[in-house]
């Protein structure tokens, strides 16, 4: 019924602007853990209100025009890292992972497994983290609204063909936007096309880019043809999995930098294991070899797709 639920709920979401009075429940059903390990000193009450304040942020806001209930929202969780704090300025890294039910079975598979190794920001405790469409508040609302956006841009992407794209145009107005304003240099890393390929401007930009529309197809084949079909018929699901995974090897070696690329295998390379592990000779050679081909430091768990 989940899956059910929200393809048809896509199926209206794309018609209108997510700029639309959002109508019903929230989205986002997200966990956020606060590591304060690195910092000196007893008190820790900062980082705990912290973790509430983005929890609330993140699940209490309304994000689009879609109607989801409390057993359909988003699972996600956010780790937080905090490698240092001078004055109000927190040196962070954030891991973002989502994940979403496959059709017929209990097993949920990760969409985004996503590290941000410059989320920086400045916060007091107690501050309000409030985001407003096309308004520049603090580099803390900005950067969890581009998160919150993009993981409903994965989630509908693997339900409808392209049906992220509102949610990843949404992304790219706040990448645009935290350009145009002045913050603290450590806060403006992460948005500039200069200073990183792996950062959130590279990201939304290849997710964007024409000439990936191919990769993003193929995201939405391999969840509704081929995951959602597994639990009637592996081989065919597999099969059709098999059949569309060569659109990596070509959009790797078209960009060898390309992030969106290694995005995705942060978050399957495991699933793609399990799936081949069991499939015929030849899936496992064709996929190994394309695997190995685009991200060859990850040999050892691509070698359990031969039971090595």
């Amino acid at each position: 019924m989940i899956l059910k639920f929200r393809y048809i709920a896509l199926s209206v979401c794309v018609l209108c602007s997510v700029f639309c009075a959002p109508l019903h429940a929230q989205e986002l059903k997200c966990t956020v853990t606060v590591n304060s390990d690195q910092i000196e000193g007893s008190n820790k009450q900062a980082f705990a209100t912290l973790k509430t304040a983005i929890e609330e942020y993140m699940n209490q806001n309304r994000w689009t025009n879609m109607t989801f209930a409390e057993h359909e929202k988003i699972e996600c969780s956010m780790l937080l890292v905090v490698k240092a704090v001078q004055d109000n300025l927190y040196l962070c890294e954030m891991t973002l992972q989502s994940r979403r039910p496959v059709f017929g079975t209990t097993y949920t598979t990760p969409l985004l497994n996503f590290r941000d190794e410059n989320f920086n920001f400045t916060y007091e405790e107690f501050d309000r983290i409030e985001w407003q469409q096309n308004t520049f508040s603090t580099n803390l609302t900005a950067m969890l609204a581009y998160y919150c956006y993009l993981i409903i841009g994965h989630d509908c992407d693997s339900f409808q063909r392209l049906g992220g794209t509102p949610f990843f145009q949404q992304c790219e107005q706040i990448v645009t936007l935290c350009q145009g304003v002045s913050m603290d240099d450590k806060e403006q890393k992460g948005w500039t096309a200069f200073n990183s390929n792996r950062n959130r401007y590279a990201l939304i930009n290849n997710l964007l880019d024409e000439s990936f529309k191919k990769y993003r197809n193929f995201y939405y084949e391999y969840h509704r043809l081929g995951l959602d079909e597994m639990s009637a018929n592996a081989t065919n699901g597999r099969a059709r999995i098999a059949e569309g995974i060569p659109v990596l090897k070509e959009a790797y070696r078209s960009r060898p930098a390309t992030y969106v690329i290694n995005t995705f295998l942060d978050a399957k390379a495991d699933e793609l294991v399990d799936i081949f592990s069991k499939g015929t000779d030849k899936e496992k050679k064709t996929v190994y070899d394309l695997l190995m081909d685009i991200d060859a430091t990850r040999q050892a768990t691509y070698d359990r797709i031969n039971g090595n």
